[in-house]
């Protein structure tokens, strides 16, 4: 029985030390107050009301700043802690009334290993009035930070200066992981600290930093070195700034088509949806334009400072998943190019010289920079070739000959971008859609290709000089009207192309084809607009907290609408009034057949079979058969008579010729 027992005592022993272990453990991660210490910002330390005072428990004391924005204080805890609760009062002086509980709205808590900040990510930001009291936040992080701060918030007023009675800070020893990093909402956070939290004030000058992003709901982190500069034109002169950010390494942002450094920060600052670019954009690429940048929502941090919800964009430039063309050499001549007829170009226009203006057109004047190949690559021949190609293109369309197949416009220009391009400035009610036009050429190919679109934050009813458009302008098409922008005369260019009615009738054609599959209905668009109004509300209510201009008529807005819902409404009530406009100027009828179509092609089905006959030979069409959910199931070339098989069900069939494209419906049985 000796025998058989004799390993209990060893049992117990070995159950002792784990149980130790594991409370030991356990002990290591339950989380206190933290101490360490008191480190701040060299901006002010109020001899009065010092920045101890935010750290003696005592909440009738507090630290007072003394600078609109810069002030910060912290603690250095020796080692690494993972963060898990923050603490903070306001001044709580009763005789100021609740005014001092709006001083900490918008402070940013962060966390660093570095003891410049400079790595810092955002744990938290304050998100509104502060109640009279030591107020906690749960902090839900799995990164050990040495260094945590609190950057008190950029001052509206300059004169009101920012308290902290009490901070504090909980958590447990560890240097933790990057399994659960904070974003400020449900959007992804951007935070960026450039080197001795040096200001970003120059579109020329870029200043070193480093840059971070938190996304998927915090489970994905990427961190790099980063120079960043403004960007813009009259954006730039706008209190929140639009920037460029340049990658020390080239990636694929949050999972974003381009690997590429160069990226760029839209503000957005008139735009009180926040999402009016998202919006054009997605038409865009409803209208299967080559190329249309990604606009993904962020929340954006600079040395501490919350600077509110922008849109993470392409910079637009020659590479594969962006504008996808030849990158040339300086033995090259004919490709690939990409311009811009740019009304910044004018020398001397608004805030400055603008864009580089390389040519003026012969005819019609518009002013065009030349993107690619940039100013440091580009060798004079190309210069002149670029140019002498681009007067092709306007003079083909100023002579008399302009309709010609062959010899028109349609040998220097494409026309599937150009009227797609044409469809996303009208349904979008852009006002500068010819103010700038992006184009690009590619090697041993004579076409300048219209795209990709940008800059729509005087779309969707925006515009003073327009609003209401649907009403305002019910018969002529917007970007050729009185109130729309053009650089030279960029709208006397497009106005004699409508003037072709075959193009004309392509414009139509495209329009029914899309409208048919039912990617641009009334329905889809609304829901789009409602998706976004849903996944922006929660930045959007900081955004405005930073920029208080909800109910201020900024930059070219027509009214106050009185509200983030109340603006989200005008929008959904524009999309609605524009489409059916659009379906009037196009007189588009839902699920019509062409009749030019029936007329030349005989097209009949029976059971999974789709018959085109009188398809004249030897000319060759392209035939292309999707089903109703967009899935393309027949694409080829044919001529004379055509058997496709085809399931039961709808179909749109598109049929392309060497001048127009022909779009129909029908029922396979």
């Amino acid at each position: 029985m000796k025998n058989k027992l004799s390993f209990i005592p060893h049992f117990i022993f070995i159950v002792f030390l784990l149980f130790g272990f594991t409370s030991q453990i356990n002990a290591e991660n339950i989380s206190s107050e933290l101490t360490g210490d008191i480190i701040f910002s060299d901006k002010c330390n109020n001899t009065e009301h010092p920045v101890v005072h935010a750290f003696d428990n005592n909440l009738d004391t507090y630290f007072m700043s003394c600078a609109p924005f810069g002030n910060w204080l912290g603690l250095d805890l020796k080692e690494k802690y993972v963060i898990t609760k923050i603490a903070y009062a306001p001044r709580m002086d009763l005789v100021a009334g609740s005014e001092y509980r709006e001083r900490l709205q918008l402070a940013v808590v962060e966390g660093a290993n570095a003891p410049d900040f400079g790595d810092a990510i955002t744990l938290f930001v304050i998100p509104g009035y502060t109640e009279r009291q030591l107020t906690e936040q749960e902090i839900n992080c799995t990164r050990g930070f040495r260094y945590v701060r609190i950057v008190l918030p950029y001052a509206q007023d300059a004169s009101k200066s920012s308290y902290v009675s009490e901070l504090k800070f909980y958590g447990y020893k560890g240097a933790g992981d990057d399994s659960k990093l904070p974003q400020i909402t449900n959007l992804p956070t951007i935070s960026i600290h450039t080197v001795n939290a040096q200001d970003v004030t120059s579109k020329e000058t870029y200043v070193k930093g480093i840059i971070s992003f938190i996304y998927a709901d915090g489970t994905k982190f990427y961190k790099d070195s980063v120079e960043i500069r403004g960007r813009g034109n009259n954006s730039w002169t706008h209190p929140k700034k639009p920037y460029r950010i340049k990658l020390a390494n080239s990636t694929s942002l949050m999972g974003l088509p381009a690997k590429a450094r160069n990226w760029t920060l839209i503000n957005n600052y008139g735009d009180k949806t926040l999402m009016r670019n998202t919006l054009a954009f997605d038409f865009s690429r409803r209208l299967e334009m080559p190329y249309t940048s990604p606009a993904e929502a962020v929340d954006v941090v600079l040395n501490g400072d919350y600077k509110g919800c922008y849109q993470l964009c392409d910079h637009i430039d020659v590479r594969k998943n962006r504008v996808n063309i030849e990158e040339m050499s300086a033995t090259d001549l004919t490709g690939g190019y990409m311009v811009e007829i740019d009304a910044y170009a004018y020398v001397g226009y608004d805030n400055g010289p603008g864009e580089i203006k390389k040519f003026t057109s012969s005819k019609y004047s518009m002013p065009v920079t030349i993107k690619y190949p940039g100013d440091d690559e580009i060798v004079l021949e190309q210069e002149q070739y670029i140019e002498s190609h681009f007067n092709k293109l306007a003079e083909a369309v100023s002579g008399n000959q302009y309709k010609d197949a062959q010899n028109g416009f349609r040998k220097y220009m494409d026309v599937e971008t150009f009227l797609k391009h044409f469809l996303v400035g009208e349904y979008s009610g852009n006002t500068d859609t010819y103010w700038s036009v992006r184009m690009w050429k590619s090697r041993n190919d004579d076409k300048f290709y219209f795209g990709p679109v940008w800059d729509f934050d005087l779309g969707f009813d925006n515009d003073s000089r327009t609003y209401p458009i649907n009403t305002r302008y019910s018969s002529d098409w917007l970007c050729l009207s009185s109130g729309s922008s053009g650089a030279g005369n960029t709208q006397g260019f497009v106005r004699r192309l409508l003037t072709d009615e075959n193009l004309k009738a392509r414009m139509k054609e495209i329009y029914v084809f899309y409208r048919n599959k039912n990617v641009i209905s009334k329905d889809i668009l609304l829901k789009v607009v409602d998706d976004n109004a849903k996944l922006l509300n929660p930045s959007q209510d900081l955004n405005f907290k930073r920029w208080p201009i909800m109910n201020k008529q900024v930059h070219m807005n027509p009214m106050v609408h009185g509200g983030y819902n109340a603006e989200v409404e005008n929008v959904r009530n524009y999309v609605t009034n524009r489409i059916d406009w659009l379906d009037k100027k196009l007189s588009y009828t839902p699920n019509a057949v062409d009749n030019a179509l029936v007329t030349k092609v005989g097209i009949t089905t029976e059971k999974n079979i789709i018959r085109l006959t009188n398809l004249s030979e030897p000319e060759s069409y392209k035939v292309k058969i999707v089903d109703i959910c967009g899935k393309t199931v027949v694409e080829k070339t044919c001529s004379g008579d055509c058997i496709f098989n085809a399931d039961g069900g709808v179909y749109i069939v598109v049929i392309t010729d060497n001048i127009q494209q022909y779009t129909f419906k029908c029922l396979v049985p």
